[in-house]
């Protein structure tokens, strides 16, 4: 259920009236028998879905043979769903997944092991995207190096369709209620019912809004200047602009680790912060291979 509800007790003294999304879809689009079709593994195939029609449609303009194209979704799903995964239980869990054999398991199938000693699946409860970066570019690494391809070109051409992923990425973190932000009054605040019934900021949804933007503003800088593939500029720009944003919306999240309370920058801010530092050197030698050509 999805609704639009007046909140009659305000945060922060504001006066009432406001109007707050109240928020809990259901996690099942439809099932067929025994499998559930859920919306954020539906918004993940989705993401990848149309990261793959852009680039199969950039690799056309390179004039890219379709043998070399048609490995790479294959190289990238798994990269960044292992990296993903990996990234959420060291960074995030590591206490936990790396006490036991058995929960090293739990950090590569999407099981876990019930108190009674029996398995369950769950899905991959957790995955991070600082890791799911990390994936993919060794992912892409070990393509080029297989595929005989030029790494920045590459590196490049992905990097302008990874936006639209991690948008999608995000509507379903949405649809899932997970990855909340913190308590507001602001009038487009959202109440995630399956958590509590506070009003918050909706991160996911910023983050989805932004992530959409970039896409438009790598596709335009693509289109004016498509010599630009293979100087690492947007790649460098990908990064940059997705991880800045990434690292100043944390402030309107919830800490998702109790170890983050009190921290002066909690760890998606620390793990950002390389990623910025990358993405704004790879743009500025970007631009200067541009300026010397």
């Amino acid at each position: 259920m999805i609704q639009t509800l007046t909140n009659t007790l305000p945060l922060g003294g504001a006066g009432g009236g406001l109007l707050f999304i109240h928020w809990n879809p259901d996690l099942v689009i439809f099932s067929l028998g025994p499998v559930a079709i859920r919306w954020y593994s539906t918004c993940w195939l989705v993401g990848l879905l149309l990261s793959y029609l852009t680039v199969k449609y950039l690799y056309k303009q390179q004039g890219v043979k379709d043998e070399k194209f048609e490995p790479l979704f294959l190289y990238c799903f798994i990269g960044i769903l292992v990296g993903a995964r990996l990234g959420h239980c060291l960074f995030y869990e590591p206490e936990y997944f790396l006490s036991s054999g058995t929960h090293i398991i739990e950090m590569l199938l999407p099981i876990r092991q019930g108190l009674d000693g029996s398995w369950h699946f769950t899905g991959y409860e957790g995955l991070a995207s600082h890791g799911g970066t990390i994936g993919i570019i060794l992912a892409l690494l070990l393509y080029c190096r297989n595929m005989k391809m030029p790494v920045i070109q590459v590196l490049d051409t992905i990097s302008i369709s990874v936006p639209i992923t991690a948008c999608f990425i995000r509507l379903g973190n949405l649809m899932n209620s997970e990855i909340i932000g913190r308590p507001t009054d602001v009038p487009w605040a959202f109440i995630f019912e399956k958590i509590d019934m506070l009003p918050r900021h909706p991160g996911q949804l910023y983050e989805a809004i932004a992530y959409f933007c970039f896409f438009f503003v790598l596709w335009y800088y693509w289109r004016k200047n498509p010599e630009r593939v293979g100087t690492g500029f947007f790649f460098g720009l990908d990064i940059f602009l997705i991880f800045t944003f990434r690292f100043f919306i944390e402030y309107t999240k919830e800490v998702q680790e109790a170890f983050e309370e009190g921290m002066l920058f909690d760890m998606g801010q620390i793990l950002s912060v390389p990623f910025i530092l990358l993405g704004a050197y790879f743009t500025w030698k970007g631009i200067k291979k541009e300026k010397k050509k």
